[in-house]
């Protein structure tokens, strides 16, 4: 499903914050390390289960290291920014404030990213030229 090495990353295809987050990463994805699906995806699905993750409670961002484990809320977020180009590694820093607090924080947006940034009708269709960056 995925290509050897590359880190998973599923957000909410409807979320314009989660969406212009995507396109952030993507941006800064230097050295090609992330894949993506939207949680609404049949394979954002399949490995929500696969993980025992109960998605009634997920209003999160996702980060799958297939060999290793994955990390959701303001730990992926750390962790995303940890593989960036540019000065966004040195946020990695913030993962010494405890997890309550980081988590808290990114709850209170999560909780209000609709309000506050809107919401699609439907999943965004990559472009041609991201098409290889999405997991079907």
């Amino acid at each position: 499903m995925v290509a050897e090495g590359k880190k998973i990353i599923l957000f909410d295809g409807v979320c314009n914050l989660c969406n212009g987050a995507v396109n952030f990463i993507i941006k800064h994805d230097k050295n090609d390390i992330f894949r993506y699906a939207s949680l609404q995806s049949d394979v954002g699905i399949q490995l929500i289960k696969e993980r025992g993750i109960d998605s009634s409670k997920l209003d999160s961002i996702l980060l799958i290291d297939p060999k290793y484990a994955y990390y959701h809320k303001s730990t992926a977020a750390l962790h995303i920014a940890k593989q960036l180009s540019g000065i966004y590694p040195l946020l990695f820093v913030n993962i010494i404030i405890p997890k309550f607090i980081r988590d808290w924080i990114y709850d209170i947006i999560a909780k209000n990213r609709y309000k506050w940034f809107g919401k699609r009708e439907s999943c965004v269709v990559p472009t041609p030229e991201l098409k290889s960056l999405f997991i079907d």
